[in-house]
């Protein structure tokens, strides 16, 4: 088998470990490759390699092959390749002001070896703000990973990565991935995957960190430090960071840019408000509330797609069926165990339907021209502001379509819709104060 650099390897799964670095899997009670620390996520077991009969291994990451306390972790030095002269970058666009400030902040983040955060809008085109940055790192030498807690994302990246840095190899890597890393400069992964790595990336761009799994698992906040090199750049990329963050950045704590406006120079769409009473009762009896048909039938006139996002799974099937009854073909539905996930998002890219009921699995990472957007059961839990804010941020991202409806259709208002609705009025007003607005 051959060993490819930065990548973590048991025992069993190399011929031999001459001339390769060595780790203890399991030291003081925590997992070298995980992190977990938790004891309820360790097992003891008969151990044959050391014949113990309490060997400790870690069930936290055990999908990945098993640890023992009594193993080592054996890995090959990722270096600096080698300088190159030319940009790898092929790229004729044109950055707008506020992409220009956040791109010369990356720019300066990867030379200066600091962390940073990217706080820029949903649509205000973040992956052409890394641009120049991969490109220097690129021409440095450096190994570079953008890594997202959403497959979705990862895979909207990847080919737009590849239309821009042709020579460069890259390599897309989740759970279900045919791609297997061979030691690519440049890698486009899940956080999960970084589990697998070790002192390999100079530079590492997190995409979507406030996004479930991430935001939750202290795991993948640990998998992503291990996988960076000692010295380096961590650049966190959100619309919507954490609370505390945006108080940190507020009282100086933080190295951050802010781009209030998304490149076009228009306006977010900003939500409004829609009572439909008694929903789920209304929906055990087939019924629907004809402001929700109504809206999605003008939209229908106006050729333009829709997605309509659900609090849960059931109530998005219980609407599905319920369509049929006003005189819909039954809609295409999506949530994240679904197979077909992928080639769904391509139909309604593509035109090939018009209608796509969908969990929060789509709130963030996907563009689609002319969206008009609802949110069906606003009030739902799961509909934090972020989440609103991201989703309210799928509406009017292309130039040629810069505006869209984007409706909380709800049986009562919630303190997390008030806030993502002020969230994107005041990301509006700042939008207008530093002169990135035309209307």
């Amino acid at each position: 088998m051959d060993i490819f650099p930065g990548r973590l390897y048991l025992k069993k799964e190399v011929e031999t470990v001459e001339g390769l670095q060595e780790i203890l899997a399991i030291s003081a009670n925590r997992c070298f490759r995980c992190g977990n620390t938790n004891p309820f996520l360790f097992g003891k077991m008969t151990c044959a390699s050391c014949d113990r009969e309490d060997c400790l291994y870690c069930r936290n990451c055990i999908v990945m092959g098993r640890v023992n306390s009594c193993q080592k972790l054996y890995y090959q030095k990722a270096d600096i390749l080698p300088e190159r002269i030319e940009s790898c970058l092929s790229w004729e666009g044109t950055l707008s002001p506020g992409q220009k400030k956040a791109s010369s902040a990356v720019v300066s983040s990867i030379k200066q070896k600091v962390d940073m955060l990217l706080w820029a809008v949903a649509g205000s085109g973040k992956t052409e703000m890394m641009f120049e940055g991969m490109d220097l790192a690129l021409k440095q030498g450096f190994r570079i990973c953008i890594a997202s807690p959403r497959v979705d994302v990862c895979l909207e990246l990847y080919p737009r990565l590849q239309a821009v840095f042709k020579e460069v190899d890259i390599v897309c890597l989740y759970g279900d991935s045919k791609d297997k890393y061979q030691g690519e400069q440049f890698v486009v992964a899940t956080t999960h995957q970084l589990i697998r790595f070790y002192d390999t990336f100079q530079v590492i761009f997190i995409d979507e960190v406030d996004a479930f799994p991430y935001a939750k698992d202290p795991f993948l906040e640990y998998a992503v430090r291990k996988a960076r090199t000692k010295v380096g750049s961590t650049i966190i990329i959100t619309a919507t960071p954490e609370k505390k963050w945006q108080q940190e950045c507020a009282a100086g704590k933080r190295n951050f840019v802010k781009i209030p406006a998304r490149y076009h120079r228009k306006q977010l769409p900003v939500p409004r408000t829609c009572w439909i009473g008694p929903w789920k009762k209304n929906l055990a009896q087939g019924k629907i509330t004809l402001k929700l048909i109504n809206w999605i039938k003008k939209a229908e006139l106006r050729n333009q797609p829709v997605l309509i996002f659900f609090p849960e799974i059931e109530a998005m099937n219980q609407f599905a069926e319920a369509l049929v009854n006003y005189d819909f073909t039954r809609p295409v539905t999506v949530h994240s165990a679904d197979q077909l996930r992928k080639e769904k998002v391509e139909w309604l890219r593509e035109g090939k339907i018009k209608l796509l009921l969908t969990t929060t699995i789509l709130e963030r990472g996907v563009t689609f021209k002319d969206v008009q957007v609802a949110v069906f059961g606003s009030e739902g839990r799961i509909f934090t502001e972020a989440a609103l804010v991201q989703i309210a941020g799928r509406a009017g991202r292309k130039l040629t379509h810069p505006t869209g409806d984007v409706c909380f259709f709800h049986y009562g208002k919630t303190t997390e819709m008030n806030r993502a609705i002020t969230h994107i009025k005041k990301m509006n007003q700042l939008g207008f104060k530093e002169g990135l607005l035309d209307d």
